[in-house]
C-alpha cells in the first residue's frame, strides 16, 4: 500500500468495497464495509509492514488501542505484514471471556484452515509459539487438503465436479469407510467463502444413505460457485451462513453430484484377495471390442421349389417354419463360432 493507504486502511469504512447500490449484489469480497483493521486495532496492539513494488521504501505502522504511536519510513520487502498483539488489552471484561490457551488455539487454527482452503494458490505459513505448524506452497485443492490433513489423506478422498446453469461444483467426499464419529473435516465454499449450512449437509448425508454406520460422519471438501445476485451473506453477523435463492434445486443437484461420485468409486475397481480371479476378464481379451455378426441371405432360394437341398445337422441346421408352411434358409455366421444355416 501506498503511504496514504497505510494510514487510510485503519479508520472506519475507508476502505469500503461499495462504490454504487448495484455492488451489494455482486460482492466477491470476504467484506465490503471496511471495518476489519479498524476493530483489530481498537482492541489490540497493531503492527504493519507495507511496501509497494515499485517505490524503493515501505511504511512501518505501530497502533495501539486505536491510536497511532509510530509512522515511519523502513526499507521493506514487497507486500504487506501484520502483527495482532495483547488481543482486548484494554478491554478487560472482554478479556475475561476467552477460553484456555488450547481451546483458543483451536479456534485460530479452525480458521486458519478455511482460508488455507479457500484458497489454494496462496503460499500459507503458521507458527505458534516460535514452531512452524503449517507450510502450504501453492497447489492444487487436493494437494492443500492432503497438506493440511495429512499424507493419508488421499486415499481417502473421492472427487465430485457437476456443473449447471445454478452452480457450479468441484471438490472431494471421503469414501464410506473412512467416515468418523466427529464433524471436524467438513467443509462449504461458495465463492471461495467458507459457510455453514445444515441444509446442504442434510444433502450430503442424503447421498450417503445406506453406507454410513449410524452416527458416522463423513468428509467432505465442496466448492460451489454460484452467480453472486443469487445469494445473501447479510443473514448472519459472522458472514458465516448464505440464504440461496433456489435452495432445493441446489439441495437435488449436489446430492445427485455426490451420490454420482460414490457410484464410480463403488463400481472402480479394487485390491481384493478374496475375489474369484476366475471372473476377470482375460488379459487378450481386455482390449478387444465385441464384433457384430453378419447376416446373410440366400436370394436364390425358392421355398416351393422341389429341389430343395437338404442340409445336414452336423455343419447346418435347417429350421422348417411348419406353421406358415414356408422355409427361409439364413446363414449366420459368427466370429469364432463357425457357420450355422436355420
Amino acid at each position: 500500500m501506498s503511504v496514504t493507504d497505510a494510514r487510510l486502511c485503519f479508520e472506519r469504512h475507508a476502505t469500503s468495497k461499495i462504490r454504487l447500490a448495484e455492488d451489494l449484489f455482486s460482492l466477491h469480497t470476504k467484506g465490503f464495509r471496511g471495518e476489519a483493521l479498524a476493530s483489530i486495532a481498537a482492541i489490540a496492539h497493531v503492527e504493519m509492514k507495507t511496501k509497494q513494488d515499485q517505490e524503493e521504501l515501505g511504511t512501518h505502522i505501530i497502533i495501539e488501542g486505536s491510536k497511532f504511536i509510530s509512522q515511519e519510513v523502513a526499507v521493506l520487502p514487497k507486500g504487506t505484514s501484520f502483527a495482532v498483539k495483547n488481543l482486548f488489552f484494554n478491554i478487560p471484561a472482554r478479556r475475561n471471556f476467552l477460553k484456555s490457551e488450547v481451546v483458543e488455539y483451536r479456534h485460530i487454527v479452525d480458521e486458519f484452515q478455511r482460508v488455507a482452503l479457500a484458497h489454494a494458490n496462496i503460499h500459507f505459513t503458521f507458527y505458534h509459539n516460535g514452531s512452524e505448524m503449517f507450510n502450504l506452497p501453492p497447489s492444487n485443492f487436493r494437494q492443500r487438503i492432503v497438506n493440511i490433513f495429512s499424507g493419508k489423506t488421499n486415499e481417502k478422498l473421492v472427487p465430485v465436479q457437476e456443473e449447471t446453469e445454478i452452480v457450479q461444483i468441484k471438490g472431494f467426499v471421503s469414501k464410506p469407510e473412512f467416515a468418523k464419529k466427529s464433524r471436524g473435516e467438513q467443509f462449504f465454499f461458495v465463492n471461495d467463502r467458507f459457510i455453514k449450512s445444515g441444509y446442504l449437509h442434510h444433502a450430503i448425508m442424503a447421498a450417503y444413505e445406506g453406507l454410513l454406520k449410524d452416527g458416522a460422519q463423513p468428509s467432505y471438501f465442496l466448492y460451489l460457485q454460484v452467480p453472486p445476485n443469487t445469494i445473501d451473506i447479510n443473514i448472519h453477523p459472522t458472514k458465516t451462513e448464505i440464504k440461496f435463492d433456489d435452495e432445493h434445486a441446489l439441495y437435488a443437484i449436489l446430492r445427485s453430484a455426490v451420490k454420482h461420485s460414490l457410484g464410480q468409486f463403488n463400481i472402480a475397481p479394487v485390491l481384493d484377495f478374496d475375489r474369484d480371479s476366475n471372473l476377470d476378464t482375460p488379459y487378450h481379451y481386455k482390449n478387444l471390442e465385441g464384433a457384430i455378426p453378419t447376416i446373410q441371405v440366400d436370394g436364390n432360394y425358392n421355398p416351393f421349389s422341389e429341389d430343395v437341398p437338404k442340409k445336414s445337422f452336423k455343419a447346418d441346421a435347417s429350421y422348417s417354419n411348419k406353421k406358415s408352411g414356408m422355409d427361409m434358409l439364413i446363414l449366420l455366421n459368427m466370429p469364432q463360432v463357425g457357420k450355422v444355416c436355420m
